[in-house]
């Protein structure tokens, strides 16, 4: 099961650092994908959820591309890599209940029921935060809890 660190958390919600590259980097040393919120502004790429926080270079993100899932938060950053030579791992949503990345895997948001071969998002949240079967039928979790789960899906897997 891929565990996928919501943003960088790793043990629960960080609002101060989530997002923030040197954050990313820890989780992704960790040996967990990482989630991230990227916006294109004038040209250059940001992380951030609510606005273009961290600058980014596009270097940075091709050398963490094999674990990173990139949540394009506008349409220029879907726009740039859509048509981009690179094969980054995204994906844009915005009130969708499910929808598919570039590499068509499900992702599925939140408080919707699992589905095979797809990403559950933030279970913790849900109703079904200890159903570990429900949750087994996905293909990964994203989770602000990468750590708790992997020690809970270790018995289970």
């Amino acid at each position: 099961m891929i565990i996928i660190a919501h943003r960088g958390n790793i043990d629960g919600p960080d609002s101060l650092q989530e997002n923030h590259p040197d954050f990313i980097d820890d989780a992704l040393k960790l040996g967990f994908d990482v989630e991230i919120d990227l916006r294109i502004k004038d040209g250059d790429f940001y992380l951030g959820h609510d606005k273009p926080t961290y600058k980014v270079s596009l270097e940075w993100i091709y050398k963490r591309k094999e674990k990173l899932w990139i949540h394009c938060k506008d349409r220029e950053s879907l726009d740039n890599l859509s048509s981009s030579y690179i094969d980054f791992h995204y994906f844009y949503h915005t009130t969708d209940q499910y929808t598919l990345t570039s590499h068509a895997i499900g992702w599925i948001c939140l408080a919707q029921l699992p589905i095979k071969n797809a990403i559950i998002v933030l279970p913790e949240e849900v109703s079904f935060y200890d159903d570990y079967d429900r949750i087994l039928q996905c293909k990964g979790i994203c989770t602000n809890k990468p750590i708790f789960y992997k020690k809970e899906l270790n018995g289970y897997e």
